[in-house]
């Protein structure tokens, strides 16, 4: 029998339900609750036997077995203590909330009432992450010690500063709410999470752009264009804009890998690099899709630029980011139906928010060290162990 499956926001990550929806196959799109006319009327369109409402409630009372919380971040904690404390396995897309604190509440919530939570950390699925991570993990350049990431987001004019991304009520700023993949990602190759981290970041461009409109019924393939060139040139931001379009960011994680991340938002690529490096080598990717390679150098070279030992080919795969969105789902579903291992983790995304906040608040005071809180150590060996059956507290 199908999995019934919820939906709550039917906007930016919407595309996901192609994914959850497959009726006579596992699992079937039932329910779809949207605030916006806009949202419903979409989801009407793309999933017409659903029942589409305002009403929260009439999910929650829906018998679903499983829900997928595709709200805006500042929204996720509101909408995923309520389902879980409905007793819906729940999908709860990335980053975990806006706030360290509505994070953490997600967590609680989880434990006290035994309901399965998942976290949409899709590049966990991607195949140059993966491929990264396989690498490091067969000791090919031996004890990770370094991890350096550059985020070339070409597209964040018209992906993150025409709506309600761009405004810190919102996302807290685009250091979390872009930067949480690549956070995570950070901590998952480098095997520890952040204890101390420090940014700076400003600005720097599109504050500066006079033409300013209210989107609020647009959505972003009304504007998409890549046209819409050079970022001084932009036109229709959002009214308001108060988050930073450049960021860089420095961690120290608990096992005393050093990492730094970098994102701009106004390159005229789109990609993202990473750069891991050992004590036996260091391997980095030149591209991050389908076709692109990941460089692995483990011999001394005496100086200059040194062809790489071995190159390895980037996986292709079907569905969105590179193959990640439909393993994401097939994962969740799986995990709402048996429970088990999974390869993102409620802790690892907490981490990601964690560190996020902290080097955002870093980067807004005086640029100095903020240290990261640790988590209750029940919550960390319930989460750490998949999450196991216990009696319902709520």
């Amino acid at each position: 029998m199908d999995l019934k499956v919820g939906i709550v926001g039917f906007g930016l990550r919407s595309s996901l339900w192609r994914h959850a929806h497959k009726p006579g196959h596992g699992s079937e799109v039932t329910v779809v609750c949207d605030l916006g006319e806009r949202g419903r009327a979409d989801a009407a369109e793309k999933i017409p036997t659903a029942v589409i409402t305002d009403d929260l409630d009439v999910l929650l009372t829906s018998g679903l077995d499983a829900v997928l919380v595709l709200t805006p971040d500042n929204q996720h904690a509101a909408v995923a203590v309520r389902t879980l404390k409905a007793g819906i396995p729940t999908f709860c897309e990335k980053p975990l909330d806006a706030t360290l604190e509505a994070a953490d509440l997600i967590l609680q919530t989880a434990f006290d009432t035994g309901t399965r939570l998942y976290v949409g950390h899709n590049m966990r699925h991607m195949p140059v992450v993966v491929q990264m991570r396989e690498i490091i993990q067969a000791g090919t350049i031996g004890d990770v010690k370094a991890v350096w990431c550059r985020h070339f987001v070409g597209n964040g004019g018209d992906y993150y500063f025409k709506d309600w991304h761009a405004q810190r009520a919102n996302t807290t700023g685009l250091l979390l709410q872009k930067g949480a993949h690549d956070i995570d990602v950070i901590h998952w190759l480098a095997g520890g999470y952040s204890t101390k981290v420090q940014a700076i970041g400003e600005l720097a461009v599109y504050g500066d752009v006079a033409s300013r409109r209210d989107n609020t019924t647009r959505r972003m393939g009304d504007w998409f264009s890549v046209n819409n060139w050079p970022p001084t040139e932009q036109t229709d931001l959002a009214e308001t804009i108060d988050v930073e379009d450049i960021s860089m960011m420095n961690m120290v994680l608990d096992n005393g890998v050093l990492a730094s991340y970098q994102q701009c938002h106004f390159t005229p690529d789109y990609w993202r690099n990473y750069t891991v490096i050992g004590t036996r080598g260091r391997i980095e990717n030149f591209g991050d899709g389908a076709g692109d390679q990941i460089y692995v150098w483990t011999t001394r070279t005496t100086s200059g630029f040194a062809e790489p030992d071995q190159k390895v080919l980037i996986r292709d795969g079907e569905g969105g980011h590179g193959g990640a969105d439909p393993l994401l789902i097939a994962e969740f579903l799986r995990f709402a139906k048996d429970g088990g291992a999974t390869a993102t983790s409620p802790i690892a995304a907490r981490e990601a928010v964690a560190a996020g906040v902290l080097a955002t608040k870093s980067l807004r005071g005086d640029g100095g060290t903020r240290e990261v809180p640790a988590l209750p150590g029940e919550l960390v060996e319930y989460f750490n162990a998949g999450q196991p059956a216990r009696v319902r507290g709520i």
